[in-house]
């Protein structure tokens, strides 16, 4: 069987465990794991993307139960806080995860600029009153029908003005490696070199293994030095192929380097780690079980590789 194939039967299995239990309460469905995340070296947390079908009580309630530090939670059209009740709905998400010691770790927004329309300084300024300390910008994506280099000059000047608001607000901005034919910051090398004219301390970079391994293949350990200073957060999840055909499935069943995770040990990181679950969907609210299974699961491997 395989990898690809291994992790449909995973996803097939994780269905009718959703079916299964649809017609349960999925509050209190999941167990404590019998060991708690490491404290101290990595705050580790998962993108609670598939989980905005519960409120933010029950997601607290879930999350804590599975032994997370934090979450990385969507902020941003279509999120579990919309960015035009962001005054009103996230102090209400900080409060329910602080009534389980859990932190709003990251924030995923929609912002990749400074405007009316995306709503930025409400949003940030919101977030950073609350204590949010950093949060995932939305992407920049290149036009091929034009010059590349002129729109790399574009896109860091963009990030200059937002930096310029977010270093004020005391929040910090992190943008993630992804995968595709128009990415800026899917070669690694273009997002690096925009990067030199800010502090690390200013702006960083999520950087995502399994985008990483999509576009890098066994080139992922040059592409991880060249951006290691900047490094903010690291995403973990899963690619596989069948044939030409890219699909996500369970950590350590797809095509991530293992030796990614001794290296990461081995490195002086400290800081966030995002358990990226997503391949089962996320719009049907009766999958949320079979959801909370899966990042059991894959939280455990993710512990076991990295501590």
């Amino acid at each position: 069987m395989s990898q690809f194939e291994s992790q449909r039967s995973s996803r097939r299995k994780f269905i009718k465990l959703s079916a299964a239990v649809a017609a349960a309460p999925f509050v209190g469905s999941v167990s404590h794991p019998a060991v708690g995340a490491e404290k101290g070296r990595f705050e580790f947390c998962t993108f609670t993307k598939p989980l905005q079908h519960l409120s933010y009580a029950e997601m607290s309630d879930e999350i804590a139960k599975l032994g997370f530090d934090g979450i990385e939670g969507p902020v941003r059209p279509g999120g579990h806080v919309l960015p035009e009740r962001v005054e009103d709905d996230l102090p209400k998400m900080v409060e329910a995860l602080k009534a389980n010691n859990l932190n709003l770790t990251l924030m995923t927004s929609g912002i990749n600029e400074v405007s009316e329309e995306q709503r930025t300084e409400a949003v940030l300024r919101t977030a950073a009153d609350l204590g949010v300390k950093r949060f995932r910008m939305a992407y920049y994506k290149y036009d091929l029908k034009k010059p590349i280099a002129p729109q790399l000059d574009e896109f860091r000047a963009r990030l200059k003005d937002l930096v310029a608001m977010t270093s004020e607000l005391g929040i910090k901005p992190v943008y993630q490696n992804h995968s595709g034919k128009n990415y800026f910051g899917g070669p690694i090398w273009d997002l690096a070199k925009a990067l030199e004219d800010f502090d690390a301390k200013d702006i960083g970079v999520a950087f995502d293994i399994g985008h990483a391994t999509v576009e890098g293949a066994k080139a992922w350990p040059l592409n991880y030095a060249r951006i290691r200073d900047c490094i903010d957060t690291l995403y973990i999840k899963e690619p596989a192929w069948d044939e030409n055909t890219l699909g996500w499935g369970p950590i350590g069943e797809g095509v991530v380097d293992k030796s990614y995770f001794e290296t990461v040990k081995k490195s002086d990181f400290s800081g966030p780690v995002s358990v990226h679950v997503e391949y089962l969907g996320h719009k049907d609210p009766k999958i949320v079980p079979a959801v909370l299974e899966a990042i059991k699961k894959d939280f455990a491997k993710v512990k076991s590789l990295l501590t």
